[in-house]
């Protein structure tokens, strides 16, 4: 017997076990409760779906910034190459070195424009917007002839630095 309560150890056990025994009532209502709670976990796991659209979505706009980026890098170093290296290569090293920066640069315009038309996954639909197919056509197609120029002043430019 306990003699701070005045209760044996079974008639402890006795009253738990009263007090854990749900009616059928209540059976009914964490039933209800179990199923709603089923249908929201549904939901949950489709926004977790969406959500996961909308970050591929958007983690292909910073891989189509990041060619982009690479590619005026590129470009840039191509044609500065032609007058900072004039008077550290011949003629033919200086030519070389800067068709090849912008050529790269070239690729990399239309791997950033190619990477972002056609990506290669299967997602649902996103709710993010996408950016629009021909303003990256325009600009990628833009940077390309850039680079086309640019390629065309580093073979017949002048070299600098002579």
């Amino acid at each position: 017997m306990d003699t701070a309560e005045g209760t044996t150890a079974n008639e402890k056990d006795s009253r738990h076990t009263a007090q854990r025994k749900p009616t059928r009532a209540q059976g009914q209502g964490e039933a209800e409760t179990l199923a709603t709670r089923s249908r929201g976990m549904q939901d949950s796991a489709d926004r977790r779906t969406v959500l996961a659209a909308d970050r591929t979505v958007l983690a292909a706009e910073r891989t189509y910034a990041a060619w982009v980026r690479t590619g005026l890098a590129a470009l840039a170093s191509g044609v500065g190459a032609k007058k900072v290296l004039g008077g550290v290569l011949p003629e033919w090293g200086v030519v070389l070195t800067g068709s090849v920066l912008v050529l790269f640069s070239a690729a990399c315009f239309a791997a950033a424009v190619w990477r972002e038309l056609w990506p290669d996954i299967n997602a649902p639909r996103p709710e993010v917007r996408r950016l629009p197919r021909a303003m990256l056509l325009c600009l990628n197609g833009f940077l390309m002839l850039v680079a086309l120029t640019a390629l065309f002043g580093v073979w017949f430019g002048e070299t600098g630095g002579g």
